[in-house]
């Protein structure tokens, strides 16, 4: 696809650059003001670098656990400075400066599935839980996702690599004593919804601070989430969804799920992950605690 001029780029190629729908941009550019396209002579937008620069610096905001007005207000009061190729390159990611994670990397890279596993086990009994996720297994798994949507890393290769994870987190889970008594938050992905690793890390954190956890599963058949919900009753329950796929699916799904925690006052419900930040932006819950902060849960 052709530019129109040099350094502006059509909505379409912005969509495709920032994975972002062309709804969604036109939204942003409307309600939050951040990014200002230019009308050509035949009625058609073009958006400059700066603009899609913009958007990718709102959906890495995001990512981080801000909502869409958050990351508009620190970029509109220069709080947050938008990524450039330049800055960009020199934001201190985990992936590249932990050794640890290196060495998964280049045994991810090379599909030595018994290697990467040995060590997981190492750098688990090395660094603790704690660390262990948030210094290790967040950092890996960013780095995977980067690279297998970049093209430099295969479908097996991710595959291979964020499954031998999986498998490794459900087995602690498995294998972690906690007092029975102790109080209980039920996690689950949301209908059609398959990364489940997010949720395994949350139920995991909780674990450290105390809490019995029950994981529903991936892609659960709708209402099965509430049917669970009312037979363990739990104290908290944590809900996710990376992409926009189960709202998609399911156009009633958010508005179920809110009515449900409405009548279970009792209980304190949260729905994590990008493809709900990223809907819940113009249909926010209201009984529903919209958040990606770990420590919001669990304060």
């Amino acid at each position: 696809m052709q530019t129109p001029h040099s350094g502006f780029f059509y909505i379409q190629q912005v969509a495709e650059i920032t994975e972002l729908s062309k709804q969604l941009i036109r939204k942003w550019e409307d309600r939050y003001e951040i990014i200002h396209p230019t009308r050509l002579d035949n009625g058609y937008r073009v958006y400059s670098e700066q603009d899609v620069n913009i958007l990718l610096t709102v959906k890495s905001l995001i990512e981080q656990g801000h909502t869409v007005k958050q990351a508009a207000t620190l970029l509109k009061d220069g709080i947050v400075q938008p990524l450039t190729e330049q800055n960009a390159a020199n934001v201190d990611y985990a992936a590249e400066t932990n050794l640890y994670v290196r060495q998964l990397l280049q045994k991810g890279s090379q599909c030595k599935e018994a290697e990467l596993n040995q060590l997981l086990h190492q750098t688990y009994h090395l660094f603790g839980l704690k660390e262990f996720l948030n210094s290790v297994i967040v950092p890996f798994l960013k780095e995977v996702g980067n690279r297998w949507e970049t093209g430099e890393w295969s479908e097996y290769q991710e595959a291979l690599s964020s499954t031998l994870v999986r498998d490794f987190l459900v087995q602690i889970r498995r294998n972690f004593q906690i007092n029975q008594d102790a109080p209980l938050v039920v996690g689950a992905c949301l209908p059609s919804e398959h990364h489940e690793v997010p949720v395994h890390i949350l139920l995991l954190e909780a674990m450290v601070r105390g809490w019995k956890t029950f994981f529903i599963g991936f892609s659960p058949a709708p209402g099965s989430i509430q049917a669970i919900v009312e037979r363990l009753n739990p104290k908290k329950v944590i809900l996710s969804a990376s992409t926009l796929l189960p709202f998609q699916h399911y156009p009633t799904l958010l508005e179920e799920l809110d009515e449900f925690a409405r009548k279970h006052p009792e209980t304190e419900f949260y729905l994590g992950g990008t493809g709900s930040m990223l809907y819940c932006d113009d249909l926010a819950p209201k009984h529903l605690k919209l958040t990606n902060d770990i420590n919001e849960v669990f304060r």
